[in-house]
């Protein structure tokens, strides 16, 4: 789903979701309707010790009011929340690209990771602060306010809740989430970065497991959601620790193919073909056309009917490469790649094309680190 930008903080842009538009009409409905009022009147009045006007809140369209107003003060909060980890990002000169507010919540995106344990530590847990500090503000706000603005009361009031336990939810240790993050970060004190990884990632798993049966057993559609979630994300970073381990030390140039075949761009793709079959190779760089070489491979091949093979050429199905440099860092390339929608790359040196990038060279090189125990590049 798309995502808008509707403001920016300290340069940061704050995106919003299609999804949360969707949600937000719901939620404000599920506050407003039903029996939510009166269960959440009697327990800020027991924790504040100031009484609650029932009638008033649920006499007319009040109590559309205030499931609106207590909606958009959620995630109000959540973007405080969130603002609370990039504060702490940014104070280690961690750059955020972005928050964004959806269904499940917020998410700040981190340019970067960090592998030291303390920081780790003092981002994730920044959030969970925030968010308690956020429920006594409106604590106070709670005493604070006047008997004659109950809808206000009632709001502050269901802030401070709901900020408690958006703070104690995400301390659980279910990563990625803020909880599981700080599992990791005390792991990693005494392990190395990617093992303190792959074990919080086996304890998110297991909480997404538990989400997703108190989901279908409750019918909780959003548990589900984040069940889905949170195994996804953690598995997803377990995989991107573990490559970015395997790829530790080696520069594109280690683990590109030299000196690529290439083929001319008036060849049919019939011809290509029997190419491809003789010579075992499944990828290569079209030239003849004067410009900067394209790439052709066995899946371009495939998508052309097999009557239109003898009559098209290569040059009408080969692909602009982007180019990279044999000296950039190769886990961060396929990061940068990947995020482009291909993994294939011509390799410059000094801006001469001198190699060809593709997922096999990065298949390999993982295969013989792998086996050899790091033994790669220089």
């Amino acid at each position: 789903m798309r995502s808008f930008t509707v403001t920016s903080v300290w340069g940061i842009p704050i995106r919003v979701n299609t999804s949360l538009l969707v949600f937000l009409p719901i939620l404000a409905w599920l506050i407003g309707a039903g029996g939510q009022i009166e269960l959440y009147a009697g327990l800020i009045g027991g924790l504040t010790g100031v009484p609650l006007d029932l009638a008033a809140l649920q006499s007319g369209t009040t109590p559309w009011v205030i499931g609106v107003a207590a909606a958009v003060g959620l995630f109000l909060s959540v973007t405080l929340h969130e603002l609370g980890h990039s504060w702490v990002a940014l104070r280690y000169d961690i750059g955020i690209e972005s928050i964004t507010l959806w269904i499940l919540g917020g998410l700040a995106a981190l340019e970067s990771l960090p592998k030291e344990w303390n920081r780790e530590l003092w981002i994730a847990i920044a959030g969970p602060i925030t968010s308690v500090a956020v429920a006594a503000a409106c604590y106070a706000g709670t005493l604070a306010t006047p008997a004659s603005l109950p809808v206000v009361r009632f709001v502050a009031g269901w802030l401070a809740v709901t900020n408690l336990v958006l703070a104690g939810f995400n301390l659980l240790p279910a990563f990625p989430m803020d909880g599981g993050r700080v599992l990791r970060a005390l792991l990693a004190r005494s392990r190395p970065y990617g093992t303190a990884t792959r074990i919080a990632a086996r304890v998110g798993v297991v909480f997404a497991m538990l989400f997703a049966v108190v989901g279908v057993l409750t019918f909780q559609l959003l548990l589900l959601l984040l069940a889905l979630f949170i195994y996804g994300a953690a598995t997803t970073e377990s995989r991107t620790v573990l490559l970015d381990e395997l790829l530790e030390g080696i520069t594109v140039g280690d683990i590109m193919s030299r000196d690529p075949p290439t083929v001319h761009g008036d060849t049919s793709l019939a011809e290509l073909g029997d190419r491809m079959l003789r010579e075992r190779r499944t990828a290569f760089l079209v030239s003849g056309d004067g410009g900067p070489p394209g790439l052709v491979t066995l899946a371009d091949l495939k998508r052309a009917r097999g009557g239109d093979r003898e009559t098209t050429t290569v040059r009408s199905v080969a692909r602009d490469l982007p180019r990279v440099d044999v000296a950039d860092d190769a886990f961060d390339t396929l990061a940068a790649l990947q995020g482009a929608g291909s993994v294939e790359a011509l390799v410059e040196e000094n801006g001469v094309p001198v190699g060809l990038l593709s997922e096999a060279d990065y298949s390999r090189a993982m295969t013989i680190r792998r086996g050899f125990g790091g033994a790669l590049g220089g």
